[in-house]
């Protein structure tokens, strides 16, 4: 579903990531590790063409297709979905409004209003967000964990090919990430991928997870299975700092 090639990216003068390699097959689950300023949420901006940064060297392809020509929009449109870190507010629009609109463009077919309402609602229950959020602006007076949630009702709403997952769970008590781990996983099946970002294991508890990268420095200096997340919630990064 992604490959990406010798990717190396900057942003004004100075360079982020430094050849990084890393492909991803449908159905699969990858997370990445890595301490703060690592360039891991910089990989995650370059892969939906966030024009902040600028490729140098290297190729990212999704399902074939050279993504080098392609704007952001016309990624979101093939499949690719992007949780924030830190979610924006945007007044003027509601919940519900912004997710039929975004629905009806990645489709191109158009929405049945009181069908999708009832869809949301049900999604929103199994989140355990307040239908009456659906009619607020989007994330705005939201709470910290109440933004992590809305983004992942926009996660299963779109039903994207590969969901780029942005320290979802930062900010989250205990619960919080409960719910939003169970919402990731129903997302997830055989025909969608996900590539996660955190520092917190319980976010993956259920999920299978393929593959683990440790990133350092821009670059990734160990790749393997689900054991390096153990590793590194028992020892940290610094056995890896010398590979």
């Amino acid at each position: 579903m992604l490959d990406i090639k010798n990717l190396h990216v900057k942003a004004g003068d100075k360079e982020i990531l430094r050849g990084v390699n890393l492909r991803v097959g449908t159905g699969e689950v990858h997370v990445i590790l890595g301490a703060n300023g690592s360039g891991k949420s910089t990989l995650m901006n370059v892969i939906l063409g966030h024009p902040k940064y600028e490729i140098t060297s290297g190729e990212i392809y999704f399902e074939g297709e050279n993504l080098s020509a392609l704007k952001t929009f016309e990624r979101a449109r093939r499949g690719i979905f992007l949780s924030f870190q830190n979610p924006e507010e945007i007044p003027g629009i509601t919940v519900e409004n912004m997710l039929r609109t975004a629905k009806q463009s990645v489709t191109g077919a158009k929405i049945k209003i009181l069908q999708f309402r009832k869809d949301l609602r049900a999604i929103m229950n199994d989140l355990q967000i307040n239908p009456e959020y659906a009619s607020r602006y989007m994330n705005v007076g939201f709470s910290g964990g109440e933004k992590k949630r809305n983004e992942i009702l926009q996660l299963l709403v779109l039903n994207p090919k590969l969901a780029l997952l942005d320290e979802t769970d930062s900010g989250l008590d205990v619960d919080a990430v409960e719910i939003v781990s169970k919402g990731v996983a129903k997302f997830h099946n055989e025909n969608n991928s996900c590539i996660i970002i955190t520092h917190n294991a319980q976010i993956l508890k259920h999920l299978p997870v393929n593959r683990a990268h440790i990133f350092l420095n821009g670059q990734i200096v160990k790749s393997g299975g689900a054991e390096l997340v153990s590793e590194v919630s028992e020892h940290g990064y610094a056995p890896f700092e010398s590979n």
